[in-house]
């Protein structure tokens, strides 16, 4: 094996110290919060193919595929059926095969051996290797699972070797910031048997129970899903500031790479916070930019979007069931950690926890649009998620089943009625509340907010 990647397959030669010896497994087991996802059941470990896991910088891709490494250790996998390899340390798709050949050449000659190849996307024309070597037979005894947190290019890659990815139902994998119900499990403060009762449709949780629900999404206010984030405020009740900026850095690193200017997108980036949770369009946001053309800032964004750092939300064409492509959308960040890493970036402090977080959250209306982009962004991962914009505006719009299913989230001690004019209409509507109990609002359901996208992750 190429020495370089030594480090990473310390298993082969030790495989009970694995734990112990790989440096990301090291890193894991001084947390005191460690996640175990649930893609760790998901990804086949016993069907050839070619396997993707995406999601965005910091996210835990390649914790994932080492605590993965584990698993198929415990089940007895052959260590030397399994190697790690990163995409920083190869050039482009030539280096690519030599390499991937004389791994092959390595393993073992009797049944599936599995090959993970992280961060793939640093590798120039890397999916011009893959289809090579899927073509030419030599991936035929062999499990790829290849990560990159370039959504787009992965999206494009995938279409260019169709027929080779295997017999697998599934072969592609996301993996997101933690939900809110991954978050509350990891926590502990809530006890299994107490989760359970939450997330049954048909108990009523105890009013103490919600006030301790209550609290975890203040605090999943702060971190979000981002367990770098989560595990500084279980270590030490804040973020530190070098937290803020590693995912910052990472944000414009990407975009620098991408031969994209800074100061554009620290200008889109403040233009996103300014408005959030407004209805924009790119033409409207040129004009209040330096940046002369529409198309650029729909570019960066889409560029962000491909990271998993934002999400665009658009309006509803309610009777085709898809995107209105002349309506105004909205651009949110797709977990409220992030949020706050940009805006610490955009507004440089020694202390971005306490002198911008915190006073953050003590803001109604700040809290209001964090929570509204918590929602939109927990349904969006699982349904084709819209607003509608009529005479009046309902938040969030999926769709599911062939129709589209109104959620207006308020999170406001009052609502007034001119608020729920829209919504109203609709006869599937509900609203997600600041209120502890459910109810009727209107002749609308209203379920208590953190009970509802609590309830979502277990979908």
């Amino acid at each position: 094996m190429d020495t370089r990647f030594l480090p990473h397959n310390t298993h082969i030669e030790k495989p009970d110290a694995f734990l112990d010896l790989d440096p990301h497994l090291q890193l894991l087991g001084k947390r005191p919060l460690v996640h175990y996802s649930r893609l760790l059941d998901q990804i086949p470990y016993n069907k050839q193919g070619i396997y993707t896991l995406t999601g965005g910088r910091q996210i835990g891709k390649t914790t994932l595929l080492k605590q993965w490494m584990a698993r198929l250790l415990e089940r007895h996998i052959q260590p030397a059926s399994i190697v790690f390899v990163t995409g920083e340390l190869i050039d482009d798709h030539h280096s690519l095969v030599r390499l991937l050949v004389d791994l092959i050449k390595e393993m073992p000659d009797t049944g599936l051996n599995i090959i993970l190849l992280d961060e793939v996307t640093y590798i120039n024309h890397w999916d011009k290797g893959i289809k090579y070597l899927a073509d030419s037979g030599i991936l035929e005894r062999t499990i790829l699972v290849i990560t990159g947190s370039d959504l787009a290019i992965i999206k494009d890659a995938r279409m260019r070797f169709p027929g080779r990815r295997g017999l697998s139902n599934k072969v592609d994998f996301h993996l997101y910031p933690l939900s809110f119900l991954d978050f509350v499990m990891l926590n502990k403060r809530i006890a299994q048997n107490e989760i359970e009762l939450l997330l049954d449709l048909d108990k009523t949780p105890s009013v103490e129970l919600l006030d301790l629900l209550f609290e975890e999404f203040e605090i999943y206010l702060v971190h979000g899903g981002f367990l770098t984030a989560i595990n500084d405020m279980a270590l030490y009740g804040r973020i530190l500031p070098a937290t803020f900026s590693t995912y910052s850095d990472w944000i414009r690193g990407d975009v620098l790479k991408r031969n994209k200017r800074e100061h554009f997108l620290q200008e889109i980036l403040e233009a996103i916070i300014k408005r959030y949770g407004s209805q924009i369009t790119w033409n409207s946001l040129s004009s209040d930019l330096s940046i002369d053309h529409p198309k650029t800032i729909a570019d960066y964004v889409a560029l962000l979007t491909s990271m998993d750092a934002t999400f665009v939300q658009p309006a509803l064409q309610e009777d085709k069931l898809t995107a209105s492509p002349k309506k105004a959308r909205k651009v949110m960040f797709t977990d409220p950690f992030i949020f706050h890493a940009v805006n610490a970036w955009l507004k440089p402090c020694e202390d971005p926890f306490n002198d911008q977080v915190k006073p953050i959250l003590r803001d109604s209306d700040w809290s209001g649009k964090l929570t509204e982009a918590i929602v939109a962004t927990h349904y969006s991962r699982r349904f084709p998620t819209y607003y509608i914009k009529a005479k009046g505006e309902v938040d969030i719009a999926y769709v599911d089943k062939n129709r589209f299913w109104p959620v207006e989230v308020k999170w406001t001690a009052q609502l007034r009625p001119k608020q729920l004019k829209q919504i109203s209409k609709y006869k599937n509507g509900i609203i997600l509340t600041k209120s502890k109990q459910s109810g009727l609002i209107q002749g609308i359901p209203a379920i208590p907010l953190p009970l509802s996208i609590l309830r979502l992750g277990s979908m």
